[in-house]
This record gives structure tokens, C-alpha cells and sequence, in this order.
């Protein structure tokens, strides 16, 4: 049975990232309580070798760490992980798997994913950059902010590989530039302020 739409008004918080990335996901689930009413879904690239996020990130935070599988249901506190090689989208408070649109070059799946958001999800959007090459993800943002989305980029100094964060500053798009437990703080502050 679908949950209503009212069930769906919790926000999302879509945290994309490459090299460097898991250092930055650890710092900030280590802060980030267990029972603020959001879903966190984490968009790491990788295209041949499969993720280990969902075996090593539930040491890191006491939320359901899940490896997304087509037409999971998204639920506020939970963490989310893309698997290797597909592009993700959200429909009717479902995810929804696809092949990877780009599977030569460096992989825009962060960017999918948030347009789907913002086509597709009616509670509050928080788009968060960390570590990472390139600029997946900048492309997205202003559209995040355009649904009335929040959109932050990690500090630099503290991310292993800035081109990502540095990609999504330079958009001009991002509300906030923070280390990632200020991340933390951030989500806290904006998921209290929507309860």
C-alpha cells in the first residue's frame, strides 16, 4: 500500500561525492541524531567496482543504512546508498533505478538525481557536495534552489579533493560552505525548523 502524499513531505537530503567522499560521509553521520525525520540518500560515484558504503557507514551512525534496490520506499530517518552504475530517481516516494546515462567520462549521476528531486519529491530538498573531481552536481543546484531548496558545499580546506565542492561554489548557487560537521549542524537546524 502507497503512503499518502502527506507521508512524503519529509526533507531529503541528497549528499553527492567522488574521491574523497567517504572521509566527509563519516564526519558528518557521526553528527547528524538518528531520529531528526529526514532521509539521507548518498550519491557516490562509481562505475566498475561495486560500493562497500552500506557494509562500512552503519559503524558511523545508528539511522538503517540501505543499499537502494528498485522501488524502495524512501523514509525519513534512514540513509540511503546508490548502487554502482545506475542513474537514480525518485517517483511516487519510490526510488527508481535506471542504467547510467554517462557511462564513459566523468558520470553526472549527482546532477540526475537532483532534478529528479526537484520534479518529483514535495518535501524540503537539502543538496549537500563534498570530495569529489569534477563537477557533478553543480549543474543541478540552482534548480534546487529554485523549489526552495537549501544548498551547501564543503569547505574546501576540509575536503580531500575540492574540484566538486570548488564546481558547486562556483555556480553561484550554494547557500552555505562548511566542513562537514557543520554540515551536520545545518541539516539539524533546517530538518527542526520543517517539523
Amino acid at each position: 500500500m502507497k503512503p499518502d502524499s502527506a507521508a512524503r513531505d519529509f526533507p531529503v537530503v541528497c549528499v553527492g561525492g567522488s574521491a574523497g567522499g567517504l572521509d566527509a560521509y563519516i564526519r558528518l553521520l557521526r553528527h547528524l541524531p538518528a531520529d531528526m525525520g529526514v532521509a539521507i540518500v548518498i550519491v557516490n560515484h562509481l562505475r566498475t567496482v561495486a560500493t562497500l558504503l552500506h557494509e562500512i557507514l552503519p559503524k558511523y551512525t545508528s539511522m538503517p543504512v540501505e543499499l537502494i534496490t528498485e522501488g524502495l520506499l524512501i523514509q525519513p530517518n534512514h540513509v540511503f546508498i546508490i548502487p554502482e552504475q545506475r542513474d537514480l530517481h525518485v517517483l511516487d516516494g519510490d526510488f527508481r533505478l535506471e542504467p547510467i546515462s554517462k557511462p564513459r567520462g566523468w558520470p553526472d549521476v549527482i546532477t540526475v538525481f537532483l532534478r529528479s528531486l526537484t520534479e518529483h519529491w514535495d518535501g524540503k530538498l537539502i543538496a549537500v557536495i563534498v570530495s569529489g573531481y569534477d563537477g557533478d552536481g553543480a549543474k543541478a543546484l540552482c534548480g534546487i534552489k529554485e523549489v526552495g531548496g537549501v544548498t551547501i558545499a564543503q569547505k574546501l580546506e576540509t575536503a580531500a579533493q575540492p574540484d566538486m565542492p570548488e564546481s558547486a561554489i562556483a555556480s553561484g548557487c550554494v547557500d552555505f560552505v562548511l566542513s562537514p560537521e557543520e554540515i551536520a549542524g545545518a541539516i539539524v537546524r533546517i530538518a527542526r525548523a520543517e517539523a
